[in-house]
């Protein structure tokens, strides 16, 4: 063995006991945008009997880091997007805020990680993006100096962070962020030996291209399908290496080849539209037995471009939200329902094998659907906000809820609900094409089931 390889050898070696540093057992993320949520002490209750090791919450929020006091699981907490601006160009309002949502809590509580913001540079706001880093560094500054240095200090992206991402060795930052915004804050970590945080969602790429990449690779589904970057000549077995390596090589186009990379969210919807194939509780479990098996390996698997290093992961989400914005595979990613039941079961140790898991539902909706869809009030919907999104689907294009009027065909019965029901499914045909969706703040839901009664017949949108 040359001088060379044995310097080489020394460094992998190296590099693995530090990394080992870091567990490679799963985090779990704990939203809270529900109306029908357990109480923390209770959630954190289900996280243990999960066995996630960590947690990571969107706040800092006090009664969840009172009930995590005293017990092993390591938190994550989130600096708020609105609060990113102010802070990042006054010391005093860091200072205040670590005093105010860390200090009480960090004897007792494992405060592990202070994420600026989350998924910042996803938003059209450019005053926000050049405060990011900033942000970081008073935030880092009022740790060190309040007694609290041992915190890692990160802020999560999502994969649109980058302006190429294949084939993997292509990987490059957009370059509205890479120069202003990345370069520092790529600074800012490897000084501070934190964490790229990224989320990483296969689901994603998948629904936008499921012709072209296998349902298998993106669920990490053993199988022989395989792809071989042209430039690196590395070999992936399935999707999420392939992205998590773009990464990998974006950081090295600029100069920072060995900064870990923390996946700060990944998971796999178990329920959704109508209109979004996939979202199944088959795939979702599936992908994420696999990522956790992946994650939890020992000795640690890496990626291809990084073999053998440990990834540190939070699984998205500990509920079913159904309160979040957007389509509804958004209120879908929860490992348990608001009930306290599981979805699906897993071990996020990655201890328990596959095998003793009970069979779980054929997925139903992995080809798009075909027919008809409408757009109803969903159950539950409170009346004073249903009046209000009523109104403002009348109110919009071109003689929506005309056969509403008094004598028209659809105006009896004479219901909120049903005249809600119809003036949504009208909206939607009309809108959806133009990006209106059957959501209206979680007031509506899609049927398959035709709502027409008599000579009424509800507008419908076909797939």
């Amino acid at each position: 063995m040359g001088l060379a390889h044995l310097f080489l050898f020394a460094f992998i070696l190296l590099f693995s006991v530090s990394s080992a540093k870091i567990s490679s057992k799963v985090g779990i993320c704990y939203g809270q945008l529900g109306d029908n949520l357990p109480s923390p002490s209770d959630s954190v209750k289900l996280i243990q009997s999960l066995k996630a090791i960590r947690v990571k919450i969107y706040d800092a929020n006090p009664k969840i880091l009172k009930a995590l006091k005293n017990t092993d699981i390591q938190a994550s907490i989130m600096l708020p997007n609105n609060l990113i601006v102010n802070i990042s160009s006054s010391q005093t309002l860091a200072d205040k805020w670590v005093q105010k949502y860390v200090l009480p809590y960090y004897s007792d509580t494992k405060i592990r990680y202070l994420l600026i913001g989350n998924e910042i540079l996803s938003a059209p706001d450019n005053l926000t993006w050049s405060s990011l880093v900033p942000a970081m560094r008073k935030i880092r500054h009022s740790l060190k100096t309040l007694g609290a240095p041992k915190i890692k200090v990160g802020t999560p992206l999502a994969m649109d962070v980058l302006q190429s991402s294949f084939p993997p060795s292509n990987g490059t930052f957009r370059s509205d962020v890479s120069d202003s915004i990345m370069k520092p804050m790529l600074q800012f970590l490897n000084r501070t030996k934190s964490f790229f945080f990224v989320d990483v969602y296969t689901y994603f790429p998948w629904i936008s291209d499921p012709k072209n990449i296998n349902l298998d690779y993106a669920l990490l589904q053993a199988s022989n399908i395989t792809y071989t970057d042209p430039v690196t000549n590395l070999t992936y077995t399935n999707l999420f290496d392939q992205m998590v390596d773009a990464l990998v090589f974006a950081m090295r186009r600029l100069g920072y080849p060995d900064i870990r990379i923390w996946i700060a969210e990944t998971g796999w919807p178990n329920g959704g539209d109508y209109d979004q194939i996939g979202a199944n509780i088959y795939n979702a479990a599936t992908y994420n037995r696999n990522i956790v098996k992946k994650l939890t390996a020992r000795p640690p698997i890496g990626t291809p471009a990084r073999p053998g290093w440990v990834i540190p992961s939070f699984i998205f989400s500990l509920y079913n939200e159904n309160q979040k914005p957007g389509p509804g595979t958004e209120r879908h990613f929860g490992l348990l329902y608001p009930n306290k039941t599981n979805v699906y079961e897993i071990d996020l140790s990655g201890e328990t094998p596959t095998k003793v898991y009970k069979p779980l539902p054929k997925p139903t909706n992995n080809e798009p659907y075909k027919g008809k869809i409408w757009c109803v009030v969903a159950e539950r919907a409170n009346t004073k906000e249903l009046e209000s999104a009523l109104s403002y689907a009348c109110s919009q294009g071109n003689k929506t809820c005309d056969p509403l009027q008094p004598g028209k065909a659809c105006s009896k019965p004479d219901s909120l609900e049903w005249h809600a029901s119809y003036a949504f499914s009208s909206y939607w045909a009309q809108f959806k094409r133009l990006g209106g969706s059957c959501y209206f703040n979680g007031l509506a839901t899609q049927t398959i089931k035709d709502p027409s009664h008599g000579s009424c017949k509800f507008p419908s949108v076909t797939l």
